[in-house]
């Protein structure tokens, strides 16, 4: 599956928009015009103040085995809700001994989370909103090793309460993934070597784009337990099928969170699958603009803003008549990515 999407708004920003309560980046991520699987992404998530403390009480048991108090399954492995507290723990004495000066220094952060402190969406569901960096491709907690991540991007919304490799996510780690527009890919010409012609989709308004996605801590069973980077933050991005003009160039898309319905998504106790589902909405729901742009982001190797320049002499909507695009018809709330 090929998969990318712009990620260009600064850390200060994101933290002033979502809210955010905690800022734990260490380093900010530079504009990127080209994710791509595997690259570090921002993650906006809500963690309870006891940093894990409890989580094995409830949600799924993704196996057969009890939990016994101690957070030991019955098959000696930590429960998950043990592996949380722990990885929670490292994280913690990771981002106090790298960040204590950037945090000092940050004035605008620390009125970003002062502001954020005052806003009932942060603290109504009892937790603590979060500024992350993570890497896009989920690698489960029970993953031998982290290469299934390049293959987990998406998780598709008709299975993902009920797949093992997200069911867990799904039930208690939810987050937003931040984005600034998407790209997909339209095939034309002979089929057995069809031309792609690469699109770029955004919100009408400039807005951004809060993908529903969800995360996992996976822990490197190589490296000393007392070793912060023991533990890998990773996330993947819910999808659905797309309908109509928008599954005309193709039949997946991206979920998105609305503003409004943000804290309920990143309430960390909510599990019920069918109030979860509510809570999605497809990308097209929203006012989104998409036009043709330069196969430069067919390469991992390119990126900088102009990726998301319109080509030069055809800057229609994707879906305008134009030769060899099989006049397709217009779609002005746009139209889904080829990754999702």
């Amino acid at each position: 599956m090929c998969g990318r999407f712009a990620s260009a708004r600064k850390r200060q920003e994101l933290l002033e928009e979502f809210g955010v309560q905690r800022d734990r980046v260490t380093e900010p991520l530079r504009p990127d015009y080209n994710v791509a699987p595997t690259k570090p992404v921002y993650a906006v998530v809500t963690r309870r103040p006891e940093d894990g403390r409890g989580e094995s009480a409830s949600g799924p048991d993704d196996s057969e085995a009890g939990t016994k108090a101690d957070g030991t399954k019955a098959d000696g492995t930590k429960a998950d809700g043990a592996e949380d507290k722990r990885a929670e723990s490292h994280s913690a004495q990771s981002h106090s001994a790298k960040t204590h000066s950037a945090e000092t220094h940050s004035a605008g952060a620390s009125r970003a989370e002062a502001s954020s402190a005052e806003t009932p969406a942060a603290l109504e569901h009892g937790g603590v909103r979060e500024l992350r960096v993570v890497r896009w491709g989920l690698v489960p907690f029970w993953a031998k090793d982290t290469s299934i991540g390049s293959r987990l991007i998406n998780a598709r919304a008709e299975t993902v309460a009920s797949k093992p490799a997200f069911r867990r996510a799904f039930a208690r780690h939810r987050c937003l993934l931040p984005a600034d527009g998407f790209y997909e890919w339209e095939k034309s010409g002979d089929p057995k070597k069809p031309t792609k012609q690469p699109y770029y989709i955004s919100r009408e308004d400039g807005g951004v784009l809060a993908f529903a996605g969800l995360y996992e801590l996976w822990r490197d069973k190589d490296r000393p337990e007392d070793d912060p980077d023991s533990w890998l933050w990773t996330a993947t991005i819910i999808t659905t099928r797309a309908e109509d003009e928008v599954g005309r160039i193709h039949d997946r898309m991206p979920m998105v969170i609305e503003p409004d319905r943000w804290a309920d998504w990143l309430d960390p106790t909510a599990s019920s699958a069918e109030t979860l589902h509510g809570l999605m909405t497809p990308a097209a729901s929203v006012h989104l603009t998409t036009y043709p742009v330069s196969t430069e982001v067919n390469s991992v190797r390119h990126n900088g803003p102009g990726l998301i320049e319109p080509m030069e002499g055809d800057s229609e909507p994707a879906g305008s008549p134009r030769a060899g695009a099989g006049g397709r018809s217009g779609a002005s709330r746009g139209a889904p990515s080829t990754l999702f």
